[in-house]
This record gives C-alpha cells, sequence and structure tokens, in this order.
C-alpha cells in the first residue's frame, strides 16, 4: 500500500510539473503584453518599462519560468538584498522558515506561493481561496445530483430493459449528453429565472454569499445554486445513468447472479448486495472524472449566473491578461484532479476483491 501511494506520489509529481510548464510557456508566448494593460491611458516609454520590470516581464522567458519554479516550491532560494512585487519576498513572507543563510541568498521552507494577481495586486492564494469554496459547493451539489438520481434511474431503467420507461431513459441520456453547458446555462436562466420567475422566485444573477458595500457578509442566498447545480449535472447525469444501466445489465447476465437467484435470495438482496456493488466501479471513474472536469468546466455556467467562483476568476484573468490567476487556477484544478484520481483508485480495492494495489 505505502509503495503504491509513493508511486502514485512521484508519477503525479510529474504530471504537475508539466502542466505548469505548458501552462506557463503557453500564456507567456501567445500575443498581448500584461502591462499594456495596467497602462490604461498612460502610453510613454518609461512608464511601460517600470510597468514591465515591476511585474518582472523584462526578464527572459527562461528566468521568470525558473523564479516561478522557484516560488512554487517548498524549500526555495531567495535574495535577500532584492524585493520584488511579482517574486517571492522572504522578507514579508511570514510562513517562511530560514534554513541557511550564505551572503545575500537565503534557503527557506515555505507554502507555495503563487505570486500576485498583476491587477488587484493581490497574492492569488487569497483570490483562489476567496472562490475555490463556491466552485467546490457547486460541483459536489452537482455531482451528488447527478450520481443520486443516476444510479438510481440507471439501475431501474436496467431491471425494466426493453420497457417504455427504458426507451425514455435512452432518449433522455442522448440529449442530455449533446446539449452543452453554457447553452443549458442560458435556457434554463432565460426560462426559469426571466420568463417564470413570477413562480420560479428564483434570481438571474447570484453568489451564494452576498456582500454589503463593506465587505461584510449578509446571508446565505441557497436558491442561487440551484440553476446553476442543475445546469451544471445534466450531462454528467445523462452518463452516470447510461452507465448504471449497462453495467448493471452486464453484471445481472453474471453466473454468480443466476446462482444467487436459485439459492432462494430475494430479489432486493440480489440487486443491492450482488450486483450493485460490483457494477459500480465504471460509474465510479465517470463520476471522480466528472467531478474533477467540473472543476474546469464551470466557466460558461458560472459567468451566466454570476456565480463567483474559479470559472468567473479565469474569465475575468484571461480578459485581464492576468497570467499569475489563470496558472494558479489551473495548478489548484491539477492537484485536484490528481488527488480524486488516486483516492478512486484506493476506492476499487473495497469495492472489487478482484482489483489488487500491485
Amino acid at each position: 500500500m505505502i509503495s503504491y501511494i509513493t508511486k502514485k506520489i512521484i508519477y503525479a509529481f510529474f504530471v504537475l510539473w508539466g502542466v505548469i510548464t505548458v501552462v506557463f510557456f503557453l500564456f507567456n508566448i501567445l500575443p498581448g503584453d500584461s502591462s499594456r494593460m495596467l497602462m490604461g491611458q498612460r502610453s510613454d516609454l518609461q512608464t511601460l518599462q517600470a510597468i514591465r520590470h515591476d511585474l518582472g516581464l523584462d526578464k527572459s522567458i527562461m528566468e521568470r519560468y525558473a523564479k516561478y519554479l522557484n516560488d512554487l516550491s517548498p524549500l526555495s532560494v531567495h535574495s535577500l538584498s532584492k524585493s520584488s512585487f511579482y517574486y517571492f519576498d522572504s522578507s514579508n513572507y511570514s510562513s517562511a522558515i530560514r534554513i541557511l543563510s550564505v551572503s545575500n541568498k537565503i534557503l527557506v521552507v515555505k507554502t507555495p506561493y503563487l505570486q500576485r494577481s498583476f491587477q488587484s495586486k493581490k497574492t492569488v492564494s487569497s483570490v483562489l481561496s476567496n472562490t475555490f469554496f463556491n466552485t467546490l459547493i457547486l460541483a459536489l451539489v452537482s455531482i451528488f445530483l447527478a450520481s443520486v438520481i443516476g444510479i438510481i434511474l440507471g439501475v431501474w431503467a436496467a431491471l425494466y430493459k426493453n420497457s417504455w420507461y427504458d426507451r425514455l431513459i435512452l432518449v433522455f441520456t442522448s440529449m442530455g449528453m449533446a446539449l452543452p453547458s453554457f447553452f443549458a446555462a442560458i435556457l434554463f436562466a432565460w426560462l426559469f429565472a426571466y420568463k417564470w420567475s413570477w413562480w420560479t422566485h428564483l434570481d438571474l444573477t447570484g453568489n451564494l454569499v452576498e456582500l454589503d458595500d463593506y465587505g461584510n457578509e449578509l446571508k446565505y442566498h441557497w436558491k442561487n445554486l440551484i440553476l446553476p447545480s442543475i445546469t451544471l449535472g445534466i450531462r454528467p447525469l445523462s452518463v452516470v445513468l447510461q452507465l448504471s444501466r449497462n453495467a448493471m445489465l452486464d453484471v445481472l447476465s453474471q453466473d454468480y447472479i443466476r446462482t444467487a437467484k436459485a439459492k432462494g435470495l430475494s430479489s432486493s438482496k440480489v440487486i443491492f448486495k450482488h450486483a450493485l456493488k460490483n457494477a459500480m466501479n465504471p460509474v465510479i471513474t465517470s463520476i471522480s472524472g466528472w467531478l474533477a472536469g467540473m472543476l474546469a468546466g464551470v466557466v460558461f455556467v458560472e459567468y451566466i449566473f454570476g456565480w463567483k467562483g474559479l470559472g468567473y476568476v479565469v474569465v475575468e484573468g484571461v480578459n485581464n491578461y492576468d497570467i499569475p490567476i489563470v496558472i494558479g487556477v489551473v495548478i489548484n484544478i491539477s492537484i485536484v484532479f490528481v488527488i480524486i484520481t488516486l483516492l478512486v483508485d484506493l476506492l476499487y480495492v473495497l469495492l472489487d476483491p478482484r482489483v489488487k494495489l500491485d
């Protein structure tokens, strides 16, 4: 078990390093200049050079890449003689623990530093911490609804194969998988929050927690979670339903199920104790993939419904060419994806004794 987890962590490290490298170089070679986005109406060369120096954009791309990896690393080397807005400043970072000092260089142990936003000057970590909870709540509620409803309806469709209900389910899943999230978001917002708002009492846009002008929390608006979670859950619901149905049909045709029925076991015991458990492996794989994918795929849904999560932040970051924000979001989503994948691999062993870690 320990060696298996260690091997997975090593693999995860290289996956994250690859993601960081690709995203960093992609956003640093694309046309566009973050410094010009910050200039506003000022167009003189001196202002442009000062902003580029402040952001570290006057350095070569390889030097910026090395500094970025140094900032992300828990064990990193920094200079005591120079402080920069863009890169890690060990003298102002309270969680850094000094290990060794040589000349004007210092070796520290710290939490990974994602740098600062070009636009707001806030640390990326603080921006993400304020929005990650909203996206996580939205993703968890959506995948919970999709999983529970999808498994129940899928098992029911398998038990009544070729009935009118089964055919209706197949039509629903085909439509659900073909329906893009951005179109579903626009359609649901128009229908339930505009045309039928007198009946649903749902708002077109809104966040989970509404703040006043002074930044004080007012209250939780859970009704604002209804439309985004349903919209985001339609496609995974269709996939989970279809997988549950097909996996259940496959398991019900196995010899040990027929043996269990021949022994006189009740239908409910055969279904829930023997069949359902062994049919869940492909379903769990799908659920885990959709949960991780939701964190990356909520961009349009969050932006249309005004839900202030990671997707909303990414759109704003891309519009403003705020590279640290975009890279920070991608890194966080990648970490969640890797963790979920590891947990699912371990869950396979508990669900199916035929699966071995080695």
